[in-house]
């Protein structure tokens, strides 16, 4: 929303010292940002100058050389614009004048001194869909009765200041002139100004020959009143002015002043040609492929989630974004309709978002105030009877399901102190809502206050509190220590501990983006969950939810790949999203990504396999009490498409599938990159009993060495979990450390080396009892298993 000063000034008075970046930061501090704010032209050191003499230039085919007359004297300027001529009036920059481009210095161009320059508005600065063919191609021309000397920018009304605010989508009243008034009003303790309404009327009665009809539950409001004779010209300045400063071009003094008033009172109008449009105007839903010309001359193919507004037959107009060609108004337009309407918002967004956004589409789609619904017709009548010699009809054709009333909230002035963390009186409380605009109704507990319909933001008590905070000033709330008693969560607490495990492991935390491309939203997930696809994303890249983090690391590996950087362990505990029927689930999970080489100590350091991360993923379980309880599954038919098929497995607690680990796929990176996801949500639903703790045993442990040949898919988690139990209570762990297919094995057997640790709590192990162990662990291998003891 650009906030012309001069406009605003025209219902509130501001004070002189009031400077536009103070309005600006005051209004910040209210909840208002903004972009930019400034003066509209900043060209400095102009006049009004009466071009009395023009002569070709002896040196030059395109040069003039000009005597302008700025009212204190006659200067002699060199000009190569090709409208420039004897009596034209003119912008004059003189030597010192600052122009958006350049500063203006005396000079000699081929010969000639030349002691200023003469401006067009795009020299000036102001934005070229502003500006008429005259400006584009030559500099700007002023009526005969410009006064000579005069400043140019205040004799064309554009002395003004404008403050770009961006708007919080609840403020839809601040998308108004009269709704930055009283933000400012409250701001500043200042009363605003009634906006004038009045005009006359005709004795015919609209209702007599005209007929609204409302075919939609999707339009609470249709106002339509008809105007006579309306002459089409050019608008006032102040008009032109005040438009140019709040972005919209001027085009002709009845459009302008559907715009004028969209922009005073945050309601937009649109305008028929009466004449074009007949005897009805019809709200109603559009049919699937209905056609509609709209005013940009582009051709719409519409569908039945589109409000129209129709002449009983046929489509005219796109409801709350854009009005029809076929009844648009032109030069030869005699009478007019004005229709001033309330749609349903979020119908008009979503159409505007499909088809055309538009000024008006943006404040359908944030609500609007009934009363200034019938405000807004009533000064459109004011200004075309007094700017476009029109001839009002009498009456007012209209569908209206709206309440005008206020909205009556009650608030209680303790809860009010105790909620914001303030201390201050009953009455300065009510001070906030009397400097609002809101009528109340007080004792010494609570105040019943009137909100105007114009606030549509504000519905429930908490919402007044937010005033108050907002108005009395947040800066000047005092810090206060919470009274109750907090305590760690269980469940917050074991995340962080996870976290701070991950990073004691030697992985670097990251946060990345949750929405990702549609395509790779369900890369590395098992099953086939649905999508969750934003409705308006901001890009195609990021317009759908990931269902697995290992999406996201990916691109922050190849961020970093791209960079040079090879050596990457990263992790993240973070949400994913997937829609199961009805339901939109979220889910905890913990991923990592591992690449390059991994730092295991000084001058150690090892690169990355499928078993260092598989280590990292054993340490993590182990951590959290699930020792003996997890398994590694090789699955081909589960597992994601996007992980190697022969270096990937299935993360099993309680034989409960919880997560992957695996190579991503050559096809998807050609690096050697490993990865894991584990489900947290899962894994921690499932309970585990207290961590005990043992003395270290006090005798010395004896380790063993087993080379085994097995078949080649055996699983060596197979050998592992069998050794266990032919070992029983006296081994302490078994742990693989090689594994050899080459030269001497056959080619569908592999050999795995197993190192075998040994030890008792109250004695020493003696040779005979560790030959006995082996030999049992050996020969339930081979039966089992169908290994043998490699020679």
């Amino acid at each position: 929303m650009k906030l012309s000063l001069n406009f605003v000034k025209d219902y509130i008075d501001l004070d002189e010292d009031l400077t536009v970046e103070k309005i600006a930061e005051d209004m910040t501090n209210v909840s208002s940002e903004y972009d930019s704010a400034g003066k509209l032209i900043t060209a400095t050191n102009l006049k009004i100058g009466l071009v009395e003499e023009c002569e070709k230039h002896p040196d030059s085919d395109h040069l003039h050389i000009c005597k302008v007359n700025i009212g204190t004297e006659i200067l002699n300027i060199v000009c190569g614009a090709p409208n420039v001529r004897k009596g034209l009036k003119v912008i004059v920059a003189l030597p010192g004048a600052k122009l958006p481009e350049k500063t203006i210095k005396k000079g000699v161009i081929r010969g000639q001194e030349s002691n200023g320059m003469l401006c067009s508005m795009l020299e000036l600065g102001l934005e070229s869909k502003f500006v008429d063919e005259a400006d584009k191609t030559g500099i700007h021309e002023f009526p005969e009765d410009a006064p000579v000397g005069e400043n140019p920018i205040k004799y064309m009304n554009l002395d003004d200041e404008v403050i770009d605010f961006e708007l919080t989508a609840n403020r839809g009243d601040l998308l108004s002139i009269l709704g930055m008034a009283y933000e400012l009003g409250a701001l500043y303790d200042k009363k605003v100004k009634d906006i004038d309404l009045s005009f006359s009327e005709n004795n015919e009665d609209i209702n007599d020959s005209f007929k609204v009809k409302v075919n939609t539950e999707n339009c609470s409001m249709f106002l339509a009143k008809k105007v006579k004779n309306v002459v089409i010209k050019e608008s006032p300045s102040f008009i032109k002015a005040r438009l140019i400063a709040s972005g919209i071009r001027p085009i002709n003094n009845v459009v302008d002043i559907s715009n004028y008033v969209m922009l005073e009172t945050g309601q937009p109008l649109h305008f028929y040609d009466a004449d074009k449009l007949g005897d009805v105007i019809e709200v109603r839903m559009a049919k699937d492929n209905e056609k509609l010309v709209t005013l940009d001359e582009i051709k719409r193919n519409l569908h039945s989630e589109n409000i129209v507004i129709s002449d009983g037959k046929k489509a005219i107009g796109l409801a709350g974004v854009m009005g029809g060609l076929e009844t648009e108004i032109t030069d030869n337009t005699k009478n007019i309709i004005i229709e001033a309407a309330i749609f349903n918002g979020a119908k008009v967004r979503k159409t505007s978002n499909e088809l055309i956004r538009s000024e008006a589409s943006n404040r359908f789609e944030k609500g609007l105030d009934p009363n200034r619904t019938y405000m807004a017709i009533k000064r459109a009548c004011h200004l075309l009877e007094k700017y476009a010699n029109s001839e009002i009809v009498g009456g007012l054709a209209k569908y209206d399901t709206t309440s005008l009333e206020d909205k009556k909230i009650t608030v209680k002035f303790s809860e009010i102190n105790k909620v914001l963390g303030l201390n201050i009186s009953n009455n300065e409380i009510l001070d906030v809502f009397r400097k609002l605009g809101f009528k109340y109704e007080s004792d010494d507990e609570k105040a019943v206050v009137s909100v105007p319909t114009r606030r549509i933001d504000i519905n429930i008590k908490e919402d007044l509190n937010e005033e108050v905070s907002r108005i009395y000033g947040v800066n000047n709330i005092q810090g206060i220590l919470p009274e109750t008693s907090a305590r760690t969560g269980s469940y917050d607490k074991t995340i962080r501990g996870i976290r701070n495990k991950m990073v004691d492991l030697g992985l670097n935390e990251t946060l990345s983006y949750v929405l990702v491309g549609e395509e790779e939203a369900s890369n590395f997930t098992l099953g086939n969950k649905e999508k969750i696809k934003l409705l308006a994303p901001m890009s195609e890249d990021r317009n759908t939810l990931r269902q697995s983090i290992i999406s996201s690391l990916m691109k922050i590996y190849e961020y970093n790949s791209a960079r040079d950087n090879q050596d990457i362990s990263i992790f993240e505990i973070a949400k994913t999203f997937y829609k199961s029927e009805d339901n939109y689930v979220e889910e905890q999970c913990l991923a990592a990504l591992m690449t390059g080489e991994f730092y295991l100590g000084i001058e150690n350091n090892k690169k990355v396999d499928f078993y260092i991360v598989k280590g990292i993923v054993e340490e993590v379980l182990d951590y959290l009490g699930y020792e003996n309880r997890y398994s590694f599954i090789e699955d081909n038919a589960k597992l994601p498409k996007e992980l190697h098929p022969y270096q990937s497995a299935l993360i099993s607690v309680n034989n409960d599938v919880v997560g992957i680990i695996g190579k991503v796929h050559p096809v998807v990176c050609k690096d050697d990159v490993f990865v894991f996801e584990i489900n947290l949500d899962k894994l921690l639903a499932k309970k585990v009993g207290k961590m005990k703790f043992k003395e270290i045993s006090k005798f010395p442990a004896v380790s063993k060495d087993l080379a085994i040949l097995v078949d080649k898919n055996v699983p060596a988690q197979n050998l592992m979990v069998q050794i266990k139990k032919s070992a029983g209570s006296c081994l302490n762990s078994v742990k693989v450390f090689d594994v050899y297919t080459g030269k001497g094995i056959d080619e569908n057997q592999k050999s795995i080396a197993l190192s075998l640790n040994f030890g008792k709590m109250n004695a020493t192990l003696t040779d005979d009892e560790i030959n006995t162990i082996m030999e049992k662990v050996i020969k339930d291998l081979e039966n089992k298993l169908g290994a043998k003891l490699r020679s």
